[in-house]
C-alpha cells in the first residue's frame, strides 16, 4: 500500500444537477478514461487500490457520490437516472467523451443503467456487488429503520459503524482481514442526514431495472458478485447480469459486499482480464 497515493491526485468540485460533486482526478492524462462511483456510505477514496493499479495506464476519476465525502449534502430523493445525468455533466466538465465506468453497490447499479441511458458515453461498464431488483421486504424494513434513526442525528452515531460492519464484512474478512473490518468504521465520517436520504433513494426507493438493462446493446458489461455478500447475494447479482445481452459474470470467492476494497487483487484481476479481451483497448 502506498501511503501517499493522493499526492498525484487533483481535487475538483463540479457543479451538477445534484449539487457540487467532488472529484479526485489523476493517472495518465492521455490514457483512456476510467470513472469510479462508490458504494453508499463510502466516498471516492474507497477506490485507492484500483487507483494505484490503473493510474499508470488510465485517466482515473474518483467520484464522491451525492451527499458523501466532499460533495454537497443530499436533502432530497434521487434515482439512478438523476445520477446518470449528473455523471454526464461531470464527463462534459472534464471533456471526457467516453469512459469505462466502474461502480460498487450504488455505483454498480449505476454502471448497469448508465449504458442503457447513455451508450454513446460508455466504453464499457463494470458493476460490482450490485442489483437490478426491487428491495426485499427485509431490506425495506431495515433500511427504513436505519434511515429514520440516522435522520435524527447531526453526527454519525456509533451504531452506524456496527451496521456498516455487518453489511460490508463477511465471515472471511471477520476472520482474516482485520484491516478491512477496521476500515468499515469509515462511515462514521458521513453526514447521517445525507446517508438517510441516500438510503431512501437508492435502497428503499429503487426500481426493477431488468427491462431497461435488456435494452443495452454493443456496450461490454462485466458484473462481479461476492460469494459472501449478504446484501446482494450471488443469485440476485447473476439475475442482473443475465438481463444484459452478452455480459460477463464473475463470482469472487471469500468476498463480501465491498469487494473493491476487501479484495482489490481479485477485482483488479477480473477488470484487467475483461478490458484486455475487449475488441479495442479500453
Amino acid at each position: 500500500m502506498t501511503m501517499n497515493w493522493l499526492e498525484g491526485v487533483t481535487e475538483k468540485l463540479i457543479p451538477t444537477s445534484l449539487g457540487l460533486i467532488n472529484l479526485r482526478v489523476g493517472g495518465r492524462s492521455d490514457g483512456p478514461a476510467m470513472v469510479f462511483w462508490p458504494s453508499l456510505m463510502m466516498d471516492g477514496t474507497m477506490w485507492q487500490y484500483q487507483y494505484e493499479h490503473f493510474a499508470p495506464t488510465h485517466h482515473v476519476v474518483l467520484i464522491d457520490s451525492p451527499g458523501h465525502g466532499k460533495s454537497d449534502a443530499l436533502r432530497k430523493i434521487i434515482d439512478l437516472k438523476d445520477c446518470s445525468d449528473a455523471l454526464v455533466e461531470i464527463l462534459d466538465a472534464l471533456d471526457i467523451h467516453k469512459c469505462v465506468l466502474v461502480g460498487n453497490s450504488w455505483g454498480g447499479m449505476l454502471a448497469g443503467v448508465f449504458p442503457a441511458y447513455y451508450p454513446q458515453r460508455t466504453t464499457a461498464a463494470i458493476g460490482i456487488n450490485c442489483t437490478a431488483s426491487l428491495p426485499t421486504m427485509f431490506e425495506s424494513i431495515w433500511a427504513t429503520a436505519l434511515s429514520t434513526f440516522l435522520s435524527l442525528h447531526a453526527k454519525m452515531p456509533p451504531l452506524a459503524a456496527k451496521a456498516a460492519r455487518a453489511a460490508f464484512a463477511g465471515p472471511t474478512a471477520e476472520a482474516t482481514n482485520l484491516e478491512f473490518v477496521e476500515f468499515t468504521k469509515f462511515v462514521l465520517r458521513d453526514d447521517p442526514k445525507s446517508v438517510a436520504w441516500a438510503l431512501r433513494s437508492i435502497l428503499i426507493g429503487r426500481k426493477d431495472e431488468h427491462r431497461r438493462l435488456n435494452t443495452i446493446r454493443n456496450v461490454p458489461v462485466l458484473v462481479i458478485a461476492g460469494e459472501e455478500d449478504s446484501q446482494f447475494p450471488v443469485h440476485v447479482v447473476r439475475k442482473m447480469a443475465d438481463a444484459i445481452e452478452g455480459s460477463t459474470f464473475r463470482v469472487l470467492q471469500h468476498t463480501a459486499h465491498l469487494a473493491a476494497r476487501e479484495n482489490p487483487e481479485g477485482v483488479n484481476s477480473e477488470i484487467d482480464a475483461f478490458l484486455t479481451a475487449l475488441p479495442a483497448a479500453a
